[in-house]
């Protein structure tokens, strides 16, 4: 959880991927050294509020709300440490979200998108449900719209590393890419849930988790 690829370091990570970026660009950006410099320092420093910026809206549309308000974002603060303690699968917390969305008494069928078949939030996140389903109620938004926009912004297939993994590993050893294909196959659709797929949207049993990966994957 804390490691160079952690979730909560990419922020971090990208900075200094642009700073180095921009360390080589230097030469090009002014002949005078001190003016490239800052010019290059210029860019680089508009990064963080951008990112914080498309960060809130990325946010703001997996949790259904129209803009993320102050309160707002103490409550996604709240949601990633309950989060991290009980240790919520990411893909799949925000997932089931979408599903516990579902206008008050509509008759859409949404079976094909849930995935409670395979996944349930822990019951410590009940409290914090209430007070986000509170917050759910002063958005203006059309609740069936709200739903299926949260459902564009979930996907329920990801490319995980232990099924990325699995598939790099038949190749190589066995020159057998079928795990490969069918697993591009089940990314091109990530959302629409489908129970015979189950296992491409859980996650890793503990005797699958990739402990190492490299940016080559």
């Amino acid at each position: 959880q804390g490691g160079r690829y952690a979730y909560r370091n990419q922020p971090g990570i990208a900075h200094w991927n642009l700073a180095c970026l921009a360390q080589t660009l230097v030469p090009l950006l002014h002949e005078d050294g001190e003016q490239a410099v800052a010019l290059a320092q210029e860019a680089v420093d508009t990064f963080a509020p951008q990112f914080q910026q498309a960060h809130n809206r990325g946010m703001a549309r997996k949790l259904g709300l129209g803009e993320l308000t102050d309160e707002d974002t103490t409550l996604v603060e709240e949601l990633f440490q309950i989060m991290a303690e009980q240790r919520c699968d990411f893909t799949l917390t925000f997932r089931r979200l979408a599903d516990l969305a579902e206008p008050a008494g509509t008759a859409t069928d949404t079976s094909a998108k849930d995935v409670s078949r395979v996944y349930e939030l822990p019951d410590a996140l009940l409290p914090w449900l209430a007070r986000w389903r509170a917050r759910l109620a002063l958005d203006p938004a059309d609740a069936a719209q709200r739903q299926a926009a949260m459902y564009a912004a979930n996907p329920v297939f990801i490319p995980r590393n232990h099924l990325v993994a699995q598939a790099i590993e038949a190749a190589q050893d066995r020159g057998d890419y079928q795990p490969f294909n069918e697993l591009v196959d089940v990314l091109a659709d990530p959302w629409t849930f489908d129970e015979q797929l189950a296992r491409y949207a859980t996650p890793p049993a503990p005797e699958q988790v990739v402990r190492q990966t490299f940016c080559g994957t």
